[in-house]
Parts: structure tokens; C-alpha cells; sequence
């Protein structure tokens, strides 16, 4: 059972975890909400549950590693909304606990470099609403809670060649900006070695070695495929989803030494240009 791991809210980045742990003879069982995805799930080699229609409180009982990828909705974290009690009950005999998080959490920093000693000033209603759902998490007692604070996602279908490729993609350019990212299989990795190496109680950050303005990953995007340099369009006149806008609220550099020291975690991508070189390489 030790080799056992439920992953509630079974996304991207859970995905990747499975995919390294099950050669290493992991039983992973991942829910969904939507039941057009459980034979997909199914075909990775993870066991589909649809939830909440199943009962994880069974489960939490019997499986003593879970991974929580499900983010706060609008009434708050939806896994303890759900689940506050069984996990409570199913606490003292869990081995490891990881939430997902975001470097959201610690707000702008206007370019300056952040750790996870960094006081949590939230600019936005989503970095505020994960403040709120860590603390929840941390509050349940003997909970072996691991956070990871992860910067920008991109990995294999969600990279810049696409945008790039249709000749959408644009370099929006404001000054001082810069962003952490991370690739996917670096999340995995990190996640593996936890599990390997559980500190109850540790928060990482998990981010390249390589921060930077999102303009030059384009750029450099576009380097790679051949092709010509997309425009520059300035922040403020730029059409952008208020989704998109909002994370240019944020400017920081985030620091992973905790991690590396704390797990010997290395990342596989210590920056852009390797990632999209191997993403470029997987897509043939």
C-alpha cells in the first residue's frame, strides 16, 4: 500500500507524476469531474474515479499518499469543502500530503527576488484565495502537508510554438517584467523525490533556474521554428484577456535553493531555452 497514491483533481500535472511513478510500480488512482475523461485516464494506467459521486472518504482511510491538484473556487478550497472531516479522521495515518500551489502567493515584488520566507501579499484575488486555501490545509492537525509553490506550467501541449506557429503570438513588452517559469516533467521529478523523502510541514518552491520577460521566450520560440520574430505590442495597448492581464500584475524572480538542498532536486529544464528545445524535439 506504501506505493499507493490518490491524486484528487487529476490534471496536467498530476498526469506527468503518474507517468514517472507507475514504471516504478505505483498504483495511482486519479479523479475527474467530467465522465467523457475516465477512459482517458484509464488509458495512462491510472485508476478513473468520478467525484464527487465516489466516496473518497473510503479511500483517504486506506491510501496513504495524496496528491491535491484541485485549486479554490469562488466559496473557497472545494477538496476540504467536501472532504474537511474524512481527511481530519484520516490524518495521523497518512505518510504525505501534497498541495499544489502557486508563487502567486507572495504578490508583486516589481522584478526582486522572492523565497519561501517571503511574507504572502497576494496582488490578486486568485494569489489571495490560495493564501487562504494553504492556511486551511496547514490547520488541519498531523496532516503531513507538503506545498509546492509552482511557478509558470509549460510542458508537452502547452508551450509558445503553437501561438507562434499561427501567427497569433505577439511580444508584449512592459518594462521590468519578469516571470518564473517551470516545465512539467521538472514538477514531477520534484513531487517523486518528496514522496521519496516525506518533511512533513515543508513548503517549496518549485521554478527554473532562469527567470525572465515573457517577450524573450517568444522571441526565442520563434528562433527555434524558423520563423519571423512576432510583433512587439505595448502592455497598455495590448488586447488581452483579464485573465492574461492579471498575471502581468505580478513581477518577481523566484528562488528554488530550498528545494535543491532540501530533496537534491535539480532541474532537468534549469531554463526556457532547454525546455522548448525538448518540447521542439518531442514534437518531431
Amino acid at each position: 500500500m506504501e506505493k499507493t497514491l490518490l491524486s484528487i483533481g487529476h490534471g496536467y500535472t498530476a498526469r506527468a507524476l503518474a507517468a514517472r511513478l507507475i514504471p516504478q510500480g505505483w498504483r495511482i488512482i486519479g479523479t475527474t469531474r467530467s465522465r467523457d475523461k475516465l477512459d482517458e485516464i484509464a488509458a495512462t494506467g491510472v485508476e478513473p474515479l468520478l467525484w464527487p459521486s465516489a466516496d473518497l472518504g473510503a479511500f483517504l482511510k486506506e491510501v496513504p499518499n495524496v496528491l491535491v491538484s484541485a485549486g479554490p473556487g469562488p466559496e473557497g478550497d472545494p477538496v476540504l469543502l467536501a472532504l474537511a472531516d474524512d481527511i481530519a479522521k484520516a490524518a495521523p495515518g497518512m505518510r504525505w500530503l501534497g498541495y499544489l500551489s502557486t508563487t502567486g502567493v507572495y504578490g508583486d515584488h516589481g522584478g526582486d527576488w522572492v523565497d519561501e520566507t517571503t511574507p504572502l501579499t497576494p496582488s490578486t484575488r486568485r494569489g489571495a484565495a490560495r493564501v487562504q486555501a494553504e492556511g486551511a490545509w496547514a490547520a488541519i492537525p498531523d496532516l503531513p502537508l507538503h506545498i509546492f509553490r509552482l511557478a509558470g506550467i509549460y510542458g508537452p501541449g502547452r508551450g509558445p510554438f503553437e501561438k507562434v506557429r499561427s501567427g497569433k503570438a505577439r511580444r508584449i513588452i512592459k518594462p521590468g517584467q519578469v516571470f518564473s517559469r517551470i516545465h512539467v516533467a521538472d514538477i514531477a521529478q520534484a513531487l517523486d523525490l518528496s514522496l521519496a523523502q516525506p518533511q512533513p510541514g515543508a513548503i517549496y518552491n518549485l521554478c527554473d533556474d532562469d527567470p525572465a520577460p515573457p517577450q524573450d521566450v517568444i522571441a526565442h520560440a520563434a528562433d527555434l521554428l524558423d520563423l519571423p520574430l512576432p510583433p512587439k505590442v505595448d502592455f497598455a495597448e495590448a488586447e488581452m484577456s483579464p485573465m492574461a492581464r492579471s498575471f502581468y500584475a505580478e513581477s518577481k524572480r523566484v528562488r528554488n535553493d530550498h528545494i535543491k538542498a532540501a530533496l537534491g532536486w535539480q532541474p532537468i529544464y534549469p531554463d526556457y531555452r532547454s525546455g522548448l528545445a525538448a518540447l521542439l524535439a518531442s514534437d518531431g
